[in-house]
């Protein structure tokens, strides 16, 4: 169960890339989220969203079992849940448009800086799960940062096609 705990936690071993592991992993979530979305759209991303945050809250608790450090930075399975997250107003949009995902590849900037600057910075909930120091709160503090990233998006989205008319 250890190994595969790691292999879910780490993403592969993603986890275990220098500099910055997660961004790394925020990176691994890139292809991934393209293949649930090319094999299933947005429901598929959403589906897949909510079974990897339970198998990361799963994974997290097992790698941290009798250590203190409760997220250690090769942990990264909480990145690609964020990063999931901040792609769907982009997964949402291919799907109900029926445009090809990676037409919308500011979007996938958008969603990328956004959410690793969300992710760094902890504002508000973010930091109030991350505080959490528990393997709930390592996974929290992720899907709140994606929550704010996709917002952002979707702003950004409404002043590039409604202001600006691009």
């Amino acid at each position: 169960m250890k190994v595969f705990a790691m292999l879910i936690g780490t993403v592969c071993g993603a986890g275990y890339l220098k500099p910055a592991p997660g961004t790394w992993g925020s990176l691994a979530a890139l292809p991934l989220a393209w293949l649930l979305h090319r094999s299933g759209g947005f429901p598929m991303l959403l589906m897949m969203t909510g079974a990897l945050f339970i198998l990361g809250v799963w994974a997290t608790t097992e790698l941290t079992k009798g250590k203190e450090d409760h997220d250690p930075s090769e942990v990264v399975i909480d990145e690609v849940v964020g990063q999931f997250i901040a792609l769907m107003p982009l997964s949402w949009s291919a799907w109900t448009k029926g445009l090809d995902i990676l037409v919308l590849w500011p979007g996938w900037i958008s969603a990328f800086v956004l959410f690793r600057l969300f992710d760094i910075w902890k504002p508000g909930l973010v930091g109030w799960a991350d505080r959490r120091n528990d393997p709930v709160g390592v996974m929290l503090d992720d899907v709140w940062a994606g929550i704010f990233a996709a917002g952002g998006v979707i702003v950004l989205a409404g002043l590039a096609h409604g202001v600006f008319g691009l």
